[in-house]
């Protein structure tokens, strides 16, 4: 990893199980995704996790919903990097609208990632969305979910516990039930200049209730939106600190105190999200990508389901 001559202060941090701080992760999500039913490996994703991890990531995401968890265990054994370095999360697929949760049971979820990661433990496990009724789970609340989560976790086969796609109402909800050492660490949701709230006031919300933020998505201006607003200054910034413009919103990601969660099959590109502690951009700078972001909105994902939140 690089050198953090530029560190930056999360709201929670966390570390593996050998004592390695945990940094931005290398996702397996969208577009890697699988039918439910493939159990086939991709071997381009493994060896897209297995460059990664040879470029020095050590944080992966995964996600039952992609079917994408066997490749990482896959990348992980073939590499054969001791097992307590590296920070793995996955998340539960609880249905959505008329798709049904993956699993039978949520505990059936775990057990299904334990197997396919080929691990005696997760490191952080999600709920991957709110928006999921009893039905599309096979009779699991939001609630009764969360609390499988926190007999993992007592079980020791989850390290920490957390959400996605969560807004406040949602993560209200499970702290009515709850004593504080079982509320959510984490909330995994979209994070970008051009949406830098998934749902009102997320960010702040969970940064002061001790949750820390992490990014999917984060790289949305320069992957993901054409010729936007933010690209003249971005080139700009690009020149002063000879970084690429996805090293710049990835550092202004950081500097939010939020987790990015990034994804490339190309050797430089996946090196390049590594090399983000060297610099730091100014106030005037980090004030003027925040403001142009809010001029421009851009959401990517859950469009229907966050319109009133």
């Amino acid at each position: 990893m690089p050198s953090q001559t530029h560190p930056v202060k999360l709201t929670r941090e966390f570390k593996t199980k050998s004592g390695a701080d945990v940094s931005i992760a290398t996702g397996t999500g969208t577009k890697w995704k699988k039918d439910s039913k493939d159990d086939d490996i991709n071997q381009e994703l493994v060896d897209q996790i297995l460059l990664a991890l040879k470029s020095g990531f050590r944080h992966i995401d995964t996600a039952e919903v992609y079917n994408t968890q066997a490749e990482v265990g896959e990348a992980v054994k073939q590499l054969g990097i001791p097992r307590e370095d590296l920070w793995i999360t996955t998340k539960y697929n609880p249905g959505w609208r008329t798709i049904k949760s993956s699993s039978a049971s949520p505990n059936a979820s775990i057990d299904k990632a334990l197997q396919q990661l080929g691990t005696d433990y997760i490191d952080l496990y999600l709920i991957h969305q709110p928006f999921f009724t009893e039905e599309s789970t096979h009779g699991f609340s939001l609630e009764d979910t969360w609390k499988i989560l926190i007999d993992y976790k007592k079980q020791g086969k989850i390290r920490e516990i957390g959400v996605s796609n969560f807004a406040e109402e949602h993560i209200e909800r499970l702290k009515k039930i709850l004593d504080p050492e079982f509320y959510p660490v984490v909330n995994q949701i979209e994070s970008h200049p051009f949406l830098q709230d998934q749902s009102k006031g997320i960010t702040a919300y969970s940064q002061a209730n001790g949750i820390l933020v992490e990014a999917f998505s984060p790289l949305t201006p320069v992957s993901r939106v054409d010729k936007n607003a933010l690209t003249g200054y971005l080139e700009e910034l690009s020149k002063k600190y000879n970084k690429t413009g996805g090293q710049i919103l990835l550092r202004w990601t950081l500097q939010r105190g939020v987790l990015p969660i990034t994804t490339s099959a190309k050797e430089e590109r996946i090196k390049e999200a590594l090399d983000v502690f060297d610099f730091e951009l100014t106030k005037e700078e980090f004030d003027k990508i925040t403001e142009i972001g809010q001029a421009n909105p851009h959401r990517v994902f859950f469009h229907e389901e966050f319109k009133d939140l």
